[in-house]
């Protein structure tokens, strides 16, 4: 058994790891409830964003192939795979969850003979995926926590350029969609080419709804400049405001993830601390026992 100074000192140990995971939890509930008021601003406008898109492109029509981001390349030989991760670890299975659906995805494209250009953002996927093997044709870091525009900006420039230049016949994004600071789900969808991509799924869908919902006649759009004027320069915004609805998502997921880990910890050190502390009372308890049995002891001797 352990004696009770070694008990102490372990309680004092796990006393002050639940000290500094209380702390983390509380910071990251402060930086939960921006980033969700962030996610509250900017579902409405990246929603619209794609509601337009689509519109346009339907009514372009056969014209909207004209555009560089809207045509289909003759094969699928090289497909970008963004991955959205954090900086930081102490989250639970935040970032490894994203890392596995990832590699999934790129040993089923592997197995179809298509080849994978692997792109991550935070430092939790760029080492993991280089640990793995991947050789990385882009890695962003250092925003995870509070990532602005101009970085969803920049991923998007890489990835609308290769696919422009041929070098992507597809670009796909997965990342944790934020549901409740409980909840993360890992969602995929395609960017590009825009027929193939998540709002051009979500078309019937919306159809059906509002052909349910609204039976009579609908309003017609005229668009000026003509709709492919327009696509064009709306298709870029969308590629970016996807990324960077990602990126507001996966933070707001990292730090619910992040404080319901550190909530578990801290109830974990507090279960352990009860343990030593029955544990450092037996001590305790058989100290005193031995002494009294010395005495005794002593005392028959004297006798």
């Amino acid at each position: 058994m352990a004696s009770q100074r070694d008990v102490k000192n372990r309680i004092s140990s796990v006393k002050n790891i639940q000290k500094i995971t209380r702390a983390m939890e509380m910071v990251a509930a402060a930086r939960l409830r921006r980033a969700e008021q962030r996610i509250a601003a900017l579902r409405p406008y990246a929603d619209a964003l794609r509601r337009m898109t689509r519109q346009a492109a339907q009514a372009a029509g056969a014209e909207a192939t004209r555009l560089p981001l809207l045509s289909e390349h003759g094969s699928t030989d090289r497909i970008g795979l963004l991955l959205v991760t954090g900086d930081r670890g102490l989250a639970g299975g935040f970032n490894s969850q994203i890392i596995r659906a990832g590699v999934r995805i790129g040993d089923e494209y592997a197995e179809q003979s298509v080849q994978t250009a692997w792109y991550a953002t935070g430092r939790r996927g760029v080492s993991s995926l280089t640990f793995r093997g991947r050789e990385l044709a882009g890695g962003y870091t250092g925003f995870a926590d509070k990532p602005a525009y101009a970085d969803a900006r920049s991923i998007a420039d890489d990835l609308m350029t290769g696919y422009i230049d041929g070098e992507l016949d597809r670009v796909e994004i997965v990342y944790n969609a934020y549901i409740s600071p409980l909840t993360q789900q890992v969602r995929r969808e395609t960017l590009l080419p825009l027929s193939h991509a998540t709002i051009a799924a979500e078309e019937s869908a919306d159809d059906d709804a509002s052909a349910e919902a609204d039976s009579g006649p609908r309003s017609l759009v005229d668009y000026e400049p003509d709709p492919e004027q327009i696509l064009k320069r709306l298709v870029p915004d969308y590629v970016e405001i996807s990324i960077y609805r990602s990126l507001v998502e996966s933070t707001a997921g990292f730090f619910g993830a992040q404080m319901t880990a550190m909530r578990s910890a801290s109830d974990n050190a507090g279960e352990i601390i009860t343990d030593l502390t029955l544990q450092m009372n037996r001590a305790r308890q058989a100290e005193i026992t031995q002494e009294i049995m010395e005495v005794v002891a002593g005392a028959e001797g004297l006798t």
